[in-house]
Parts: C-alpha cells; sequence; structure tokens
C-alpha cells in the first residue's frame, strides 16, 4: 500500500507539472489554455506540491490569488491527511 502511495504522489505532481508548464506555453503563444478548475482538480488530487513549486519556477498564475493561497492550503491539508493516514494505518 506504501508503494503505491508513493507511486500515486510521485505521478499526480508529475502530471501536475506537466500541465503547469504545458499552460505557461500556451499563455505565452496565445494558444488554447488549460482551464483552472483542471488544474485546481489536478492539485486537490494530491498534485499541489509539485504545481505550486512549478508555478512559482516558471511565474505562472503567482499574480492570481485563487492559485497563490489555495494551493497551499491544499498542500497543508494534504500532508495533514497523508499524515493522520500514515499514523492509522502504519503506527
Amino acid at each position: 500500500m506504501k508503494t503505491f502511495i508513493i507511486t500515486y504522489l510521485i505521478l499526480i505532481n508529475l502530471v501536475a507539472i506537466i500541465i503547469t508548464v504545458y499552460d505557461k506555453i500556451h499563455a505565452k503563444y496565445g494558444k488554447r489554455r488549460v482551464r483552472e478548475s483542471t488544474l485546481l482538480l489536478v492539485s486537490a488530487l494530491f498534485g499541489s506540491v509539485g504545481m505550486y513549486i512549478t508555478m512559482l519556477i516558471i511565474r505562472h498564475k503567482t499574480r492570481k490569488a485563487k492559485f497563490m493561497i489555495t494551493l497551499p492550503i491544499m498542500i497543508v491539508l494534504q500532508i495533514l491527511f497523508l499524515y493522520f493516514i500514515s499514523v492509522k494505518y502504519y503506527g
């Protein structure tokens, strides 16, 4: 189970990084963008760490309070959730 969780976290964060970079590139060239709801959904599915770090590095959506407030809150909640799950199942 632990291996599954770690694999999932790595994969969802890679997806978050890829779609964030994709959205940044498309924003730069005026192409079709990724919906904000899609970005937030991937973040809510535990991709928030990868997405937040990527947004800071590539300076994408850093002026949008929706992302700069919501993502850190999600990160804290997700860390707490993972902590409580690990305590419950792994002692």
